[in-house]
């Protein structure tokens, strides 16, 4: 084979591997007794990609995530990772596999630093983790790891500060460098602009868009402007269902999504 064609196959197959999802639902269903708070979804996850689920509140967006997530069991349906379908696993298991997700509620450890936080997210997926008679700063590998969770999401230079004296932004970033310690291939950022200023927000924004290079990100937000900046791809529930899902700019003019998210009127509009 002349050096030309392959190159051409090598390319020709990496278009492939890009394309291919690397987590997919499908029929996924959530139902607590009388309730069905998500109903027959099915969506794709692809590294590179930034996939947007927005919907009113109650929409079953945050059940969604919990579902990827492992945090609840579906009443129905499958999640296949890598080909593998995950659906009922526990979330220590999932987050073992390389689904990492972040809570509308941060979720860091307040009295430790930045660099403690990320070493013992770290330390969480290691063979060393349970070790009581080794001290934590001996294993260097867990420590690489910590540092470079703290590069990605830009808080290297505050790897010693204490995690309650950081700015809400600053605490929001911390959770995602957990996240990143865990070394996931999927990350799930359920609102990780809530309660965010311009400023952070738009920091946020950047650091997302750098995440989403070497990973497959689902991303639940309510910010229009960071939806419209960010997503590749949209999804819009209403009442547990996908309403609409497609190109950001489809599902913008859907009259359908429109009625029902803002009836008829508001922030998808230009």
């Amino acid at each position: 084979m002349s050096e030309v064609s392959s190159r051409e196959l090598a390319g020709s197959i990496s278009s492939v591997a890009e394309v291919v999802p690397i987590l997919r639902t499908s029929g996924l269903t959530k139902r607590f007794g009388g309730l069905v708070a998500v109903s027959d979804v099915s969506l794709d996850l692809r590294v590179g990609e930034i996939h947007v689920v927005i919907g009113p509140n109650g929409a079953g967006k945050s059940t969604l995530t919990n579902l990827l997530s492992g945090d609840l069991p579906p009443t129905s349906g499958t999640v296949h990772f890598e080909g593998r379908d995950i659906a009922g696993c526990s979330a220590d298991r999932v987050s073992r596999l390389g689904i990492g997700r972040s809570y509308q509620k941060t979720n860091i450890f307040l009295p430790f630093t930045v660099f403690e936080n990320c070493r013992l997210a770290a330390q969480s997926r290691t063979q060393h983790a349970f070790r009581l008679f080794h001290r934590a700063p001996r294993f260097r590998d867990i420590n690489d790891k910590a540092e470079k969770a703290m590069a990605a999401a830009g808080l290297s230079h505050r790897a010693d500060r204490i995690a309650q004296t950081l700015s809400h932004g600053e605490q929001r970033q911390l959770e995602i460098a957990m996240c990143m310690a865990t070394q996931p291939r999927v990350l799930l950022l359920d609102e990780p602009l809530a309660g965010m200023g311009p400023h952070e927000s738009q920091r946020m924004v950047e650091l997302i868009k750098g995440l989403a290079a070497n990973h497959a990100i689902m991303l639940i937000e309510h910010d229009m402007d960071a939806v419209f900046a960010l997503a590749h791809r949209l999804t819009v529930m209403v009442n547990g269902e996908v309403l609409e899902s497609g190109a950001p700019e489809d599902v913008r003019s859907s009259p359908a999504v429109q009625l029902a998210y803002l009836g008829g009127e508001g922030l998808l509009h230009d």
